[in-house]
């Protein structure tokens, strides 16, 4: 393998070399993939049976985002969309006699 001497390199060669290997590592990973489904799939037929019997096909489900109800007045970039804990800003607020509703988005 070419050793590569990456002091000698410009800013501009750098982030096209990063290009590349984001790239070589999208396909190396797809080509991989396809190496192992290809053997499982080999393997359970040798058993007699298919792939299938033991996945179910279905890609979880991605997080969906929850639309923000309350923003930090101090702060607006700080918010909270109702679940979890309450955030500290909020809890301070509320201290301070804050409604809820008024830090309402």
């Amino acid at each position: 393998m070419a050793r590569i001497n990456l002091n000698n390199m410009s800013y501009a060669e750098l982030l096209a070399l990063q290009e590349r290997v984001e790239v070589a590592l999208i396909e190396r990973k797809a080509a991989e993939a396809q190496e192992v489904k290809e053997k499982l799939e080999a393997l359970a037929e040798k058993s007699g049976f298919s792939l299938s019997d033991f996945v179910d096909g279905r890609k979880p489900r991605a997080k969906s985002t929850v639309a923000v109800k309350y923003r930090n007045p101090k702060d607006p970039s700080q918010t909270w969309s109702g679940r979890g804990r309450k955030p500290l800003w909020l809890v301070e607020a509320a201290k301070k006699g804050a409604k809820l509703e008024s830090l309402g988005v």
